[in-house]
């Protein structure tokens, strides 16, 4: 017979859906990471994602992929159907299923049958770390209705919830009570850390090397930068401005570049190994510049902003909440108050008389960055997860 106290050593079970191939996704390392720090915390995590059926090694992390036909619609009915079986054979031995928006109305049914069980485990927790709301046609209009939708059944049927930032389960309305906690973006340091190493910083006469890596959206506000440096320049300010990315922006963005004399480059984009290496070659890194009032973007946590500092180098970002909640009383950025060539003009001129700190400010953002990596987003995802269970497990 199983003791009390071997049923206490028994690592806690996590399975954690993740409906994307995470073989190709960009933002992989956002459950790859934190499924290896998971490990290292004690949890046995079984991380499904969708790929060719099987277990399989991805960037030194173990995956079980779920293969599913190519049309969309059937591609997720196919996953969600296969990923409710696997959760049905390892029903007595899951503590949690973690899932995120495109899977609730999938999983949360599953309650009904452990009612009807009598057990008290599997809980089922939804992660929230972003929302559809670009603008776009009706497939878009039909995802924007759909998450709405599961947020409204996951704060009524889903047993606790997590979030990417306090801020984000504020403006999804989580309930309170069903607030397990929050686990922020990150980096994965190992990757840059080679990126400050060579980087040869601008001398008071030289051009400082502005480089932004990323989407080319509208919502980015990017054209607005490639006219104040046009200013900056009429002004006797040298600056070089690298946009590396594809996207709707990526025409306009080039014909700025084609008349700015060289002043202006538009990259292709590129794997997320080549970023570091480009990040050498750079002495101030542009995030997205969301208004300093945008709601959604104030209750993300900015990737960007974590490669740029991990890379050594200071960066250009707009006062919104998710930039200034990391960086605090930090000397390693450059603040756009308002996105206006004219506002993006301000932060340009505060960059020009600060040339000669450039490097100083970059090793604080390097320092500082040590906060911020997939180690820490990890071990505040563990705490989640385990104070949720306290409080709902826990005898009476």
């Amino acid at each position: 017979m199983t003791t009390s106290s071997q049923r206490q050593a028994k690592p806690l079970h996590l399975v954690w859906v993740y409906p994307v191939p995470v073989a190709t996704a960009l933002d992989s390392a956002t459950w790859l990471q934190t499924t290896h720090v998971l490990r290292t915390l004690g949890w046995q995590v079984t991380l499904v994602a969708k790929g060719p059926t099987g277990q399989h090694t991805i960037n030194g992390v173990q995956v079980t992929c779920v293969s599913t036909p190519a049309k969309y619609l059937l591609n997720n009915v196919a996953f969600h159907l296969r990923v409710l079986l696997l959760i049905l054979q390892g029903w007595r031995t899951t503590d949690v299923v973690l899932f995120h928006q495109l899977s609730a109305p999938w999983f949360l049914p599953l309650r009904l049958l452990r009612r009807f069980s009598g057990r008290r485990r599997p809980q089922f927790v939804m992660d929230t770390r972003d929302l559809n709301t670009v603008e776009g046609g009706l497939k878009n209009r039909i995802r924007r209705a759909y998450f709405d939708l599961t947020h409204a059944l996951a704060n009524r049927w889903a047993d606790g919830q997590t979030a990417i930032t306090e801020r984000m389960a504020e403006l999804v309305r989580i309930p309170a009570a069903k607030r397990w906690g929050y686990w922020p973006s990150g980096v994965s340091l190992e990757r840059f850390a080679n990126a400050h190493t060579g980087r040869r910083w601008p001398t008071a006469a030289e051009p400082v090397h502005l480089m932004y890596v990323g989407k080319l959206h509208s919502e980015r506000n990017l054209l607005p930068i490639c006219h104040a440096v046009d200013q900056a320049h009429q002004r006797g300010m040298h600056f070089v401005l690298t946009f590396v990315g594809a996207g709707p922006e990526q025409a306009k963005l080039e014909a700025c570049a084609a008349q700015s004399e060289g002043r202006i480059c538009v990259l292709p984009a590129v794997s997320h190994e080549q970023i570091p290496q480009l990040l050498r070659n750079a002495h101030v890194g542009i995030t997205s510049l969301p208004a300093p009032d945008d709601a959604k973007f104030e209750a993300s946590s900015p990737i960007k902003l974590f490669e740029y500092m991990a890379a050594g180098i200071p960066m250009l970002a707009t006062s919104n909440g998710c930039h200034t909640d990391v960086v605090g009383a930090g000397q390693y950025a450059f603040w756009v108050h308002e996105v206006s060539p004219e506002g993006i003009l301000r932060a340009l001129i505060e960059i020009n008389d600060a040339k000669l700190t450039l490097a100083e400010r970059g090793e604080e953002a390097r320092r500082a960055v040590l906060a911020w990596t997939w180690s820490a987003a990890g071990e505040q995802l563990d705490g989640a997860l385990r104070a949720g269970l306290r409080g709902v497990l826990a005898p009476p």
